[in-house]
């Protein structure tokens, strides 16, 4: 179960795009952050502690050794939560905010993807499912995927000289009626 500091610092919108660029680009220095996320270094510094007190991300020496930058990366790289893992009224209402702006933030990079990309450009993919499961078997279900995904993800040389771009996959599982 993530605490809910951790939920709610991912769950900032500037936040969670300075995960993302250091989930897909590794390491970087607050200006170069600042930079890539049209923000000011101040602002990208302060979200920085934050998501370093919450266990997010962590600073680490310059690859460089120059001490004058100050570098980041990802402490961890996958993050779960249900509401229904909180006693507290008030964590379980904050970790339901957060799963509507996970949602939010999800639809909107489906939406925004359909709208920049013309459809015979467009590589991506689909899939759903509907099945019987328990509790537990759902939850294995996650388990099962995101090692899948973990797996996947180690598996691709993005030094191999091959040209990539960003791809973002998300997935929902939960209890149904039919």
């Amino acid at each position: 179960m993530e605490k809910i500091s951790v939920i709610t610092a991912i769950s900032h919108p500037l936040r969670r795009r300075i995960v993302d660029r250091l989930l897909l680009h590794g390491a970087s220095q607050v200006g170069v952050l600042a930079r890539a996320l049209d923000a000011q270094v101040g602002s990208i510094s302060h979200h920085l502690r934050m998501l370093q007190r919450a266990g997010v991300v962590e600073q680490v020496d310059a690859p460089d050794d120059d001490r004058r930058a100050s570098w980041w990366r990802l402490a961890r790289r996958s993050f779960s939560w249900s509401a229904s893992d909180f006693d507290s009224p008030s964590d379980a209402l904050l970790a339901r905010e957060a799963e509507r702006a996970n949602l939010r933030h999800q639809l909107e990079r489906l939406q925004r993807w359909h709208r920049i990309s013309p459809a015979s450009d467009r590589q991506g993919f689909a899939t759903d499912t509907l099945a019987w499961a328990t509790q537990d078997e759902l939850t294995e279900l996650m388990n099962r995927l995101t090692a899948l995904l973990d797996d996947w993800r180690a598996g691709i040389d993005v030094e191999d000289g091959r040209q990539r771009t960003p791809v973002y996959f998300f997935a929902h599982g939960f209890p149904t009626e039919v």
